[in-house]
């Protein structure tokens, strides 16, 4: 399993989003062994080549070669209509603290995907927003 990069104030915010719901669902679950497995980094030293939150990605569907263009977001700010999507939704969570270049197998509603991250439009720290 390939490692994620994290930045503390992320990890900081996304324990306390799972700490404020019980029960856990599946989703809060997986999002919690991510964080687990995760290497925790200083917002101002986090690579501009790792997907954080408030990113926007550019990824693709290895099965059938279709690209997509996602802001991950926290669930309160989650708008598919507007590309915007929660990192406790399974490609969010799955997208979280990986890097370009890297192909990510995760479990969606509609059965196993694999995808590859191509690219990350936006970063907020790379712009130096470290918050």
């Amino acid at each position: 399993m390939e490692k994620i990069y994290i930045t503390k104030n992320d990890y900081k915010k996304l324990i306390d989003l799972i700490d404020q719901k019980w029960p856990h669902d599946e989703n809060d679950q997986n999002l919690l062994l991510e964080l687990n497995r995760a290497e925790i980094i200083e917002p101002q030293k986090i690579p501009k080549d790792i997907i954080t939150m408030n990113s926007k990605v550019g990824f693709i569907d290895l099965e059938t070669n279709k690209e997509f263009e996602y802001w991950l977001v926290f669930p309160e700010a989650a708008e598919i209509e507007k590309n915007k999507i929660s990192v406790l939704s399974p490609i969010g969570c799955a997208l979280l603290g990986y890097k370009i270049g890297e192909v990510i197998s995760l479990k969606t509603p509609r059965g196993n995907k694999k995808i590859m991250v191509e690219k990350i439009l936006h970063q907020p720290e790379a712009a130096g927003n470290y918050q």
